[in-house]
This record gives structure tokens, sequence and C-alpha cells, in this order.
């Protein structure tokens, strides 16, 4: 089915075509027909599927022409990345229209914002608390909004969001359309999602919290000491020239980033204590190929759209399994294959497991390659190495015998342990 036949208007017609598309993916069938009818939708559908395309296009076409200054419709995300790709988004679908997009998020200076929304706003695309710190100070009135779109909708209605959430529903027009967007939903969030819709159709284009079937994954068992040199060996070893990495904390992420550069390997940390011009920089040069491996917290498994990203590393498994599918959507995108690798702790068997479940499928555990221990020399100064009055050796293997660490050493080179013997004990398991 082409574009056409779904009752867009020309000039969004035009914009898609400037955009090179020309069938709407599954999701965009069935939801840009429904908005357009006036619909209360829950769609569910993999991430990279075209669900940003499905709201914001039949929202574009209902709005119509500019009209006074207040926004009509909103578009509620989880982070700022998700926010400012959202937005270009709909500029770009709206580059035909005269209708006027604009995105608010915390992390820099609000005035410009403020300044900003006061020339006027159709469609809003905003943070929840940037979004409630407006309307504290009266720059920005909801009043009018006739569309509510949560994207990520898992995220935005779990508990650390609901508050949030519920306070700017009070802000809302009782009556209006409401659109919810999500690749995983679970059935709690399910039920309460369904309790803020009027007569919603569902639409599931997908097995629920189902990854993209182009994303090829695996898992290696490893030591939490020795992940970092199995994931510097990795990169190395496969000339991986594009990597995103997710840790579950801030701190876990500068530390790895600090640790990759100190192996060699090029690397920056994004996450929520970074300032949004230093997320900025350091997602540019990863897409502009400056730097190897970005390492991120769960602020980058929602709204980075990097374009062709080949490999996604869990280098610590999420708490929410659905998370995962999240984590792994950044790379299989737009029809082109990825390769998702988890490094799996003793502490972590439970949370694979989780994942597992979810997915309804076995995550397959590959044998570990033979990789060296490499101290950097930041380690090796550590007032830990030196209460012990000798400095640590250079290089070691994972799982090497200490005569053969020792033999290292000496001789200042690495030396290569098989590990047949405990990749066979994980096959048997």
């Amino acid at each position: 089915m082409p574009f056409t036949k779904l009752g867009l208007n020309p000039e969004l017609l035009r914009a898609v075509a400037d955009k090179g598309y020309h069938a709407p993916t599954p999701i965009q069938a069935q939801a840009i027909p429904a908005v357009l009818a006036g619909r209360d939708v829950l769609a569910g559908a993999q991430t990279g599927t075209g669900k940003t395309a499905g709201f914001v296009l039949p929202i574009l076409q209902r709005l119509g022409a500019p009209s006074g200054t207040v926004p009509r419709a909103l578009v509620l995300v989880p982070t700022r990345e998700l926010a400012a790709q959202v937005a270009d988004s709909a500029r770009a679908y709206g580059k035909h229209v005269r209708l006027r997009t604009f995105q608010v998020f915390g992390g820099v200076n609000i005035n410009p914002q403020i300044a900003t929304l006061r020339t006027g706003c159709d469609l809003l695309v905003a943070t929840p608390g940037r979004l409630l710190d407006l309307a504290q100070q009266r720059a920005v009135d909801l009043g009018h909004v006739e569309i509510l779109v949560l994207d990520e909708a898992d995220r935005m209605l779990d508990m650390g969001f609901i508050p949030d959430i519920k306070r700017v529903l009070k802000l809302l027009p009782a009556r209006r359309q409401n659109l919810l967007f999500s690749a995983t939903y679970s059935d709690e969030i399910r039920a309460l999602a369904e309790r803020l819709l009027h007569d919603p159709l569902s639409i599931q284009v997908a097995p629920r919290n189902a990854p993209i079937e182009l994303v090829e994954q695996c898992a290696y068992r490893v030591p939490k000491e020795h992940k970092r040199h199995l994931l510097a060996h990795l990169i190395r070893e496969n000339d991986w020239r594009q990597v995103l990495v997710f840790t579950r904390t801030k701190h876990g992420a500068n530390r790895l980033a600090q640790q990759l550069e100190g192996a060699g390997i090029t690397a920056a940390a994004i996450h929520g204590n970074k300032s949004q011009s230093a997320r900025v920089r350091a997602l540019e040069a990863f897409k502009q190929g400056e730097i190897r491996a970005l390492v991120a917290t769960e602020v980058a498994a929602r709204g980075l759209d990097i374009k062709e990203l080949p490999h996604v590393v869990n280098y610590e498994l999420p708490n929410v399994p659905e998370d995962y599918v999240h984590r792994i959507g950044r790379t299989g995108r737009a029809g082109r294959a990825g390769e998702a690798i988890s490094l799996v702790s003793e502490d972590e068997r439970s949370l694979l497991r989780d994942v597992e479940r979810l997915l309804r499928r076995a995550i397959p555990v590959v044998p570990n390659p033979a990789f060296p221990i490499v101290e950097t020399a930041h380690h090796a100064a550590s007032p830990r190495a030196a209460e012990h009055g000798k400095p640590r050796p250079a290089a070691r293997t994972a799982g090497a015998p200490a005569s053969h660490a020792r033999g290292a050493a000496r001789g200042g080179k690495s030396v290569l342990h098989s590990h047949a013997t405990r990749s066979r004990r994980q096959r048997s398991r």
C-alpha cells in the first residue's frame, strides 16, 4: 500500500517523498488512518519501525493551519534526545506546511525556551519536568491541547513518571485525543494506559516486547572484573568502528569510558548528569566516527537514532527486562542488520533469565575468546597497588595460570590462554 492511500494531504505526501519513503510500515499503515479519524490509539510496535511518523503525520494534518500562539498538540517523551528527535521529524514532515514545532527539555537554560514559546507553537514536544517548570512560570498554556501523545509510553507511565504525568493531565482539557506509542508494554502498564484512553483502538503489529528480528543476539559469561578487558578485546579484534555500550549507572558509564580510553579505544560517556551540550557533542562525535565507543545509561535506549549502528553491547544487563528490547533496538533499524552482545557475570544470571522469559526465547551463550587482561597505567599506580610495594603486571590473560602471568610480566607480552575447557562447561549447562 502506498502512502497516497492513507488519506494524507499533498503537502505531507510531498514531505514523505522528499525523505525517500514510498510505502508505509505496518504501524504507519494502521495508525495513520486511525489518528486521522480522531480515534484514541494504543499502539505497540518494535523500535525502529516508524512509530514517530505514525503519529506525527496525522497530527500535522489534523492541526491544519496555525491558530493562535498556544500549542494544540503535545508530545510527552522521557528523554531530551527523544524530544529533539521527534521535533526534528515533525519539522521535516511539516516542511511544506506552516505549522510551528518546538521542543522543551531540561539541562539547558529555560529563558530561550520561554522566549520561543511566546512567538507561537502548534506542536510542542516536551519532557515532563521541564514542561511543568514552564507551566509553573506561566510560560506555556496547555488549556487548548487537542491531541496528547505519550511516546515510549511504558517508560512515561512507569512509577517514576506517573506523578508528573498526572500533574500534566490536570493542565489539559478533559476532551482530547490520546495516543500512546511504545515498543513494549507490561500487562500492568497496558491496563493503566487503557484507563486513560476512551474507546481506544489497540494496534499491535508484532509480537509484544519482541526485538527486531534482524538483530543477532548472543551472550558471553564473564567475571565482572574481566568485562572491560573482554569488551576492549572484542572492539579491537573485530575492528568495531562504532559500538554503543550500556551500563546501569552514570558512575559506571564514566568509569568504563575512562578505562576504554586507557586501553587505547576512543570513548565518551552519555547520561543524565551530563550537560545537554556535552551529550550533544558526544553523540555527534560518535555519529561522525570520531569516537568508537559511546558508553550510555538508559537515557540512550530511548530516542537515539543512529544510522546503520552495527553493534550494541549490554556491558551490564538492565534491571527491567523491557529495557533490553529498547537497548538492542538502537541497532537493526530500518531493515538493516545489527548485532547485540551481552556480557553476563555470575550475579546477572537471573537478569538474563528475565530477558529470555520476556522474549520467549533463549539468548545463545557463545564461548569466550582468549583475551588479555591489560592493566592501565592509572590502575597500576592506584593506592591499592602501591600498598603491595610492587607494580602490577602489565598484562596477563583471563584464566591463565599464575606462572603464565608471571612469564608475561617478565617478557612484556600477553600470554593467550585457551578457554576450551570452560567453554565446554558453559555449553553443557
